[in-house]
């Protein structure tokens, strides 16, 4: 779990929707200075948090004037072109993007090969790897909640094609979960399962990666929306009570946009 740490998902501690939770008393920051995470074996204190089904953030839409930066033809974007392309202050209604740091060197790495593409992406690096890459930050409406994190990554459409193809078969594949090394410990994830996802880009892909922490189930959620050549990753996590997090749709649909 280490991984998903490191990729600043502390400040989605409880941050992702969900129906069953309380009132948090606070929160930690949406983007936490560099810090070492904390190995499996040391969860972070639980807090509670209180969306309702019908949260602000759930209903939130994207800014009708949004125009893309021609992606959808399949040629690989320039750094440039990633760092306009990527979601913005205002783009989603009630959300802020801020920047987020490049994920360290390393990570975890899956004990098995068919769960290697799971990894990747809890890095922070989606095989096969991009030409460029933007990170954000997103932070919505209800206290700086939910808290997503959010990597646009350009790859040329043969190669994006692939990184989709090798997750599907991956989340097949490790569906009763894996271990993985490195970080500060050994990891535990106990199940992989498809989500329903957001109907966006060209094509689409959703997942729950389910952690363990002490015997705590941590859902960390992840949504991809590719459009040509280009993929965006959405990624948040459930530190609290073991709820399926749920990752406003407007988000996805306002990336999309963008790159189109």
């Amino acid at each position: 779990m280490t991984a998903a740490l490191a990729l600043g998902l502390m400040g989605a501690c409880g941050g992702g929707e969900h129906s069953d939770a309380k009132e948090a008393g606070s929160e930690a920051p949406a983007t936490p200075p560099p810090a070492t995470p904390p190995p499996a074996t040391s969860p972070p204190a639980a807090s509670s948090a209180t969306p309702s089904p019908a949260a602000p953030s759930l209903a939130a839409t994207p800014r009708p004037d949004l125009t893309g930066i021609g992606a959808s033809d399949g040629k690989v974007l320039t750094q440039g072109e990633l760092d306009r392309a990527v979601l913005a202050d205002g783009d989603v209604s009630g959300f802020t993007s801020g920047p987020m740091d490049a994920p360290p060197p390393g990570g975890e790495t899956a004990d098995r090969s068919e769960c290697l593409p799971l990894t990747a992406v809890l890095n922070g690096k989606p095989e096969p790897l991009g030409k460029a890459v933007a990170y954000r930050q997103l932070v919505g409406p209800e206290n700086d909640r939910p808290a997503v994190s959010e990597f646009l990554t350009t790859h040329g459409v043969r190669d994006a094609s692939t990184l989709f193809n090798r997750l599907r078969a991956a989340v097949t594949a490790c569906a009763d979960g894996f271990t993985a090394s490195g970080g500060d410990g050994p990891s535990k994830y106990t199940g992989v399962k498809p989500l329903s996802p957001v109907k966006a880009g060209d094509d689409a892909l959703a997942y729950q990666l389910t952690g363990d922490f002490e015997g705590d189930p941590v859902p960390l959620v992840f949504h991809l929306v590719r459009v040509g050549g280009t993929v965006a990753t959405f990624y948040t996590a459930n530190f609290e009570n073991g709820a399926t997090p749920q990752l406003p749709p407007a988000l996805l649909a306002a990336q999309a946009a963008k790159l189109t």
